[in-house]
């Protein structure tokens, strides 16, 4: 489901141009319920945005209505061009592409006051001491992430033990840096962190099932737990 603020915007997107749309439309659309579509027109038309209709019949936005452009401060503009090359150095060519391409469709939609603030940014993520095997791993990682695929890899440890090992990946984290992806580890039959830099071989197998007591919420319960936050970043 997606955020309200979000979903807001979307109501207000979906009943542009339209007769009339009912609510339970709009709920079956945003995968809500018919009272959320309720409370949130009922919020939309009393900060001004012109709603027309009722519930039971149907809602439509007023032909003379004209949502605002999405709109950016100069802080918030910086705050985007830095993630994205960031991202562009340490998130492998997969979120690399997409900070660019992300980057280059806003500014297309900036006035060129706004597009000259980006252009003239002096923050740079140089990319030529990232290893590209480094940044290879980062992409199949974040695909397994995604589509819930096991991972096998060599790993090296902080001691320098060598293993083989089997994951279930559940999340990426970035420390400035240093990537690491939080698992459910098959060797040690429970969560671990590991540090992206100390895998090689890494391959997808097979997709792993949703689990009770292996998911992403029981993993951030473990790693958030009290007696875990002096560690829970440490990589195995």
């Amino acid at each position: 489901m997606p955020r309200r603020a979000d979903r807001l915007f979307q109501i207000a997107e979906l009943l542009r141009g339209r007769r009339l749309t009912t609510a339970q439309q709009l709920a079956e659309w945003l995968s809500v319920s018919p009272r959320t579509v309720y409370r949130d027109v009922r919020d939309l038309q009393l900060s001004g945005v012109p709603i027309e209709g009722e519930a039971g019949i149907g809602y439509r936005l007023s032909r003379s209505a004209s949502l605002p452009p999405l709109t950016f401060t100069a802080d918030e503009l910086t705050a985007l061009a830095a993630g994205a090359r960031m991202i562009e150095t340490w998130g492998g060519a997969g979120l690399a592409g997409g900070a660019r391409s992300a980057l280059a469709k806003i500014a297309s939609a900036m006035p060129a006051d706004k597009r000259a603030t980006l252009e003239r940014l002096a923050v740079f993520a140089p990319s030529f001491h990232v290893d590209r095997q480094f940044s290879e791993n980062v992409d199949a990682l974040h695909r397994a992430v995604d589509t819930h695929h096991v991972v096998s890899f060599a790993y090296c440890d902080r001691v320098g033990a060598q293993t083989e090992r089997r994951i279930w990946p559940l999340s990426l984290v970035y420390w400035g840096g240093r990537w690491t992806v939080g698992a459910w580890c098959e060797l040690r039959s429970d969560f671990r962190n590991f540090d992206i830099a100390r895998m090689t071989h890494v391959t997808p197998h097979e997709p792993f099932p949703d689990r009770e007591g292996r998911r992403l919420a029981d993993y951030l319960r473990r790693v958030q737990a009290p007696s875990n936050r002096g560690s829970r970043a440490q990589p195995s």
